[in-house]
Formats: structure tokens, C-alpha cells, sequence
């Protein structure tokens, strides 16, 4: 493994996401230096300009990937594998790939990373539960409404917060080398029972509903939200969602000696700040 001096910075990629930028305030808390990879960063980072990739990875001690907007993409495994050639090439080994749970297409850009001769990680994430309170469900939350493609097929949810946990240490101390981390909440809830128990968190009646394939599109269609994202949307509700993640898994024990945050404690920490309150009319 190469060695780098602590004050070479980390690059994080998507470093003002979910994930990124908890990583972000981790490293700092613990005295690294960052570097934000993105395109408005002031090195920037562009997963579509290949050309913006040497500039930002080089000088870097270690790179944390996170793929805009999912492995399962088209061309997301061809990019893992050209990023890790270039920062080979630049002379960083050490990266951290946030990967998806359930995805074939992740799985290859897992092996994509692995066979580059990085000195790598794999943290295998299952649904955030902050998908529920930072962009994606949030307005649905607050509207009073979720409306989904899914029954009642149970998900792991994860918390954020304890995949950059895992990301930061695996980044910082050694022993997580060669490492694949498959990381869930310690409880199985379907999307309802997961809404019921922030409808009753926050003090209103939020409910959810599950409609077909045809209609979830065609609803997405409705707000304008572009075909690409539409495509991938359904493919994570109607395929990934199909059961085969129905199952609990040690990743953040293995990785922190700790049990993963459970529903209750991310609500306890969420509720309070009001994020769920119902939305303003608007103005007429």
C-alpha cells in the first residue's frame, strides 16, 4: 500500500451528496484535508469529462467514489474502471466505492475496481433512510402522500450516517484493505411501515399508496421529470425491490464493531427539526 503524508488531501467524489459530504465532516473532524470532487468544485470533477479526472485525483492520498446518479447506469462500470486506471496512473491507490445492494450492474463496477490493482474497499449500501428526509421522498412526506410502484416486499434501510462512518475509517486506519463492507439497518420494514412510522414521528397522517409500474411513470411523467431518470427509478422499485434484498447483513458491525442505527434513532434525531411538517399552500 502506498504510504501518503496526512496532509495530503482525500478526494471525495459527489462530496456535497448524502454520503459525500458526511464523509466530508468526518475527515475533517479527525484533521484530514478534503478535496470535493465536483463539477462546480474549484478542481473540478466530471463524471462525463473524462478529460477533468487526472487534474483532480492527482496529489490526492485516497479517493472516496460515489457514481452520479447509479452504478446501474449504462457506462457507470466502463467509468469505475477508467477512474481507476487514472488515479493509478497518478499514483493514488487507496479508494472507497460506494456501492448499490442488489444490483448486478454495481457488482461489476465492484469487480471493475478490484481487478484494477487499487487497494480498495466496497461499502455495499442498502436503501438510505435518508432517501426519506433529503431530496427524493421528502416533498411526497410533506404533501402527505407517498405514492410508490413497491408492495410490501421489506428493505434493510441503512442510515447514512453509518456508511460515511465506515467510509472515513476506512480511509484513515489501516485493516480495511481488500475489505467488502455489505451494510443494512438491523430491521426488515416494508416502504409503508417505514411511512407510518414517521407519519407518527412527525404528529400528522402521512399515508402511502402503491400503484402499478404504468401509472408510478406516468406520474413522474406528469412532474417532468426526464425519461432517463424515470427508467432508472422504475428499475430500482420493480427489480431491486423484488425481495432479493430481503435480508440482513454485518457490514457496519464488521466495520465499526457497533450495530447499525435503527429506524427509531433516525427518527429521534430527524422528527425534531421539523422536516416533515406539512407544506405551506401556495400563494395565490
Amino acid at each position: 500500500m502506498t504510504m501518503h503524508s496526512d496532509d495530503t488531501p482525500v478526494l471525495i467524489l459527489g462530496g456535497t451528496g448524502k454520503t459525500g459530504r458526511r464523509v466530508v465532516k468526518g475527515l475533517v473532524e479527525r484533521g484530514r484535508p478534503v478535496r470535493i470532487g465536483s463539477r462546480s468544485a474549484a478542481l473540478p470533477f466530471d463524471w462525463n469529462a473524462p478529460e477533468s479526472w487526472a487534474p483532480a485525483v492527482a496529489g490526492a492520498s485516497a479517493i472516496y467514489i460515489t457514481y452520479q446518479p447509479d452504478l446501474a447506469v449504462p457506462g457507470a462500470v466502463e467509468a469505475i474502471r477508467r477512474l481507476a486506471a487514472t488515479a493509478l496512473e497518478g499514483g493514488v491507490k487507496r479508494m472507497v466505492l460506494l456501492s448499490g445492494r442488489g444490483e448486478p450492474e454495481a457488482e461489476e463496477a465492484e469487480q471493475a475496481l478490484i481487478s484494477s490493482g487499487a487497494d480498495w474497499t466496497i461499502i455495499r449500501a442498502s436503501w438510505f433512510l435518508q432517501n426519506f428526509s433529503e431530496t427524493f421522498l421528502l416533498d411526497a412526506l410533506k404533501a402527505g402522500e407517498v405514492v410508490l410502484p413497491v408492495g410490501d416486499t421489506a428493505e434493510p434501510f441503512i442510515d447514512v450516517e453509518d456508511i460515511a462512518e465506515i467510509a472515513v475509517t476506512a480511509l484513515t486506519e489501516p485493516g480495511h484493505s481488500g475489505a467488502l463492507y455489505e451494510v443494512t439497518g438491523p430491521e426488515l420494514l416494508s416502504f409503508r411501515e417505514a411511512v407510518a412510522a414517521i407519519s407518527e414521528a412527525a404528529g400528522r397522517s402521512i399515508t402511502f399508496r402503491q400503484v402499478s409500474a404504468g401509472d408510478y411513470a406516468a406520474m413522474l411523467r406528469g412532474y417532468g421529470v426526464p425519461a432517463e431518470e424515470i427508467s432508472l427509478l422504475l428499475y430500482l422499485f420493480t427489480t431491486v425491490l423484488d425481495g432479493r434484498n430481503a435480508q440482513l447483513a454485518d457490514g457496519v458491525q464488521r466495520g465499526l464493531g457497533r450495530p447499525p442505527a435503527r429506524l427509531s434513532e433516525y427518527l429521534a434525531r430527524t422528527a425534531p427539526t421539523g422536516i416533515w411538517k406539512a407544506q405551506e399552500p401556495a400563494m395565490v
